[in-house]
Order: structure tokens, then sequence, then C-alpha cells
């Protein structure tokens, strides 16, 4: 499982990089991603990450979807960086906590999760991370920095280090992309 863990670890650095970068082609590093840790995080007992994984899945391929068919002119060729719409938000908080109640309930009634409150946060809050990913919101990176500092503890605490490490380093590169796509947005270079 060691050698699965960093084979995804290392892919994530890469997923990562190219989310910092704003690249439509960190859709089909996230479909390679997910897939391995489909296998990790079920051998750790952690459901709701197992769960989100194949979530992540299909939200790749929406998101190069949606990063690729989107055009506001002849000049850009994908979606681009905006702020969220303030209307979204009640829905994107109903929608988070719908999720975390959801996944909690399920992985309390039905599995063995020894951190199903911890690990249904963090999928919930993925969930909405990913959508708004999907949709090229500035404000996405400000989620991910609250799943990423969580899911590192977890992952401390579940064993999985080398997961937990890449997790610490996602927290910085999204607090760092989150200044990168602001400057791109009021500069018009998305």
């Amino acid at each position: 499982m060691l050698s699965l863990e960093l084979l995804g670890t290392i892919v994530g650095v890469v997923y990562l990089w190219l989310e910092y970068k704003a690249s439509i082609h960190l859709w089909i590093v996230g479909i390679i991603m997910p897939a391995i840790y489909v296998f990790v995080y079920y051998e750790a007992g952690l459901y709701a990450d197992f769960g989100i994984n194949i979530y992540f899945l299909i939200a790749a391929i929406y998101g190069w979807l949606s990063w690729k068919n989107h055009k506001t002119d002849e000049a850009t060729a994908t979606r681009p960086i905006t702020i969220t719409p303030k209307r979204l938000y009640l829905a994107l908080f109903i929608t988070f906590s719908a999720c975390f109640l959801g996944i909690a309930w399920i992985l309390i009634a039905f599995t063995n999760s020894d951190v199903p409150w911890l690990d249904s946060f963090t999928t919930a809050l993925s969930i909405v991370g990913m959508w708004m990913l999907a949709k090229k919101y500035l404000e996405q990176w400000l989620t991910w920095i609250v799943v990423d500092v969580v899911s590192a503890g977890l992952y401390i605490y579940k064993d999985l280090y080398l997961t937990a490490g890449l997790y610490a380093l996602y927290t910085v590169i999204a607090v760092l992309g989150y200044y990168n796509w602001k400057k791109m947005m009021l500069n018009g270079e998305e």
C-alpha cells in the first residue's frame, strides 16, 4: 500500500501544480489521482474519502468539459477565473451541510469508521470545493485550505504520513494558489 500511496502523492503534486497554474490539464491528472486513492482510502478505512474519490473522477470529467467548452470571447479558450456570486453562498452552505450530515450518518450507521465526523467534514467540503473549481471560482482555494489542513491532521492520525505530507503541501500551495489566481483574474491572464 505504501507504493500506491507514494504514486498517489506524486500524482497529487502534479495535479496541484497544474491547478496553481490554472491549466486545463489538471483535469486529466484529476482522473488518475482519485483512481489511485480509491484503493488507499478504502484500505485505511476512510470510507468517505474513498467515496469522494469516485465523485472526483466524475467531477474531473465535468471540470474538463466546463473549462474547455466555456468561451467568453474568441481570445480565451477556457472559462475565466471569477469571484463566487454571493447568491450562491446559501446554496453552497446548504449543500455542504446536507452532505456533511448525510455522509456522517452513513459512516456511523454502516461502517466501522473511527473518524466519521472528520471524514464527513472533509468529504462534504471537498464536494463543494470541486464544484467551485469546475466553475473556476477564486474562492475555491479558501475551501481547499480548510480541507487540506483538516485532512493533513486526519491522515497523520490514520498513519498515512506521505498523504499527510501531501496535504500539508496542498495547504501551502492553496494559499499561494489563491493569490496567484487573484492576480491572474485581475490581470486577465487566465
